[in-house]
């Protein structure tokens, strides 16, 4: 199904990060990939390193995914330059490790809006075109905070804001099965992004992996790989959310 289908990644913008490592992932197998991200120059970066190195068609698009204006403006944009959209990983996000007592509404109004209006937004946007050709493959990126109630760097409105995509993706599963289009989350514990590398001390690096049985930090490829799985021909997962995180939250 790779070959005519176009795998949209938000999210994408970052050297480091979850996305650039979906799509250079996503394109190793066949995917043509559509990158998008609030940084317009880091998806255009993705998008060209995809090509260039998977011989792929490829696009990256600034979007805000908060913003409704700019989710149509970028998905018609990749409509009119790519294949149908197949698959559609929803990465964008934030967090903050603001304490629940400190949080003001402005910060919990955006983390919403960030995490679960823009993926809601994209979701919409995409779904209608993989149901009216009867396959698809939506991925939610959520978090082990959702599960625990907190992180190491997110706080209780990232965690409410990522436990809102697990229902999310339930509802979803079970609406859009019948036509043949799949929804499943990630629950990834901590990775070993830019964001991880910037705020941990040694000390606490050496803490966490303490809990770990793996014995390291996650890796964007191990989160790219399990994606690559879910939007592959796996038809008959939906509705689940997998957990990622080297063992370190066994239950």
């Amino acid at each position: 199904m790779t070959e005519d289908r176009t795998a949209i990644v938000t999210g994408s913008g970052s050297a480091r990060g979850i996305g650039r490592a979906t799509c250079l992932r996503l394109a190793a197998d066949g995917w043509h990939v559509a990158a998008l991200d609030v940084d317009g120059d880091g998806a255009r970066e993705t998008a060209e390193l995809a090509a260039g190195e998977h011989g792929v068609q490829a696009l990256g698009v600034a979007c805000d995914v908060a913003r409704e204006d700019d989710v149509e403006r970028a998905i018609a944009e990749l409509e009119a330059g790519l294949p149908p959209v197949g698959a559609l990983v929803n990465n964008a996000g934030i967090s903050a490790p603001t304490p629940f007592l400190e949080i003001e509404p402005p910060e919990w109004d955006r983390m919403f809006e960030v995490n679960v209006r823009g993926t809601y937004l994209v979701t919409r946007r995409v779904a209608p075109g993989m149901v009216e050709r009867g396959h698809g493959r939506i991925v939610m990126l959520s978090s082990v905070s959702a599960i625990r109630g907190g992180g190491i760097f997110g706080a209780s409105h990232y965690s409410a804001s990522k436990a809102a995509l697990l229902g999310l993706a339930r509802a979803i599963a079970r609406e859009l099965g019948p036509h043949g289009v799949t929804c499943n989350a990630i629950a990834p514990g901590l990775i070993d992004t830019d964001i991880a590398a910037g705020k941990m001390t040694p000390e606490r690096r050496t803490e966490v992996l303490a809990d770990v049985p793996v014995g390291r930090l996650g890796g964007t490829e191990d989160v790219a790989a399990l994606i690559a799985y879910l939007v592959s021909d796996a038809g008959y997962l939906t509705g689940a959310t997998v957990d990622l995180h080297g063992g370190s939250h066994i239950h």
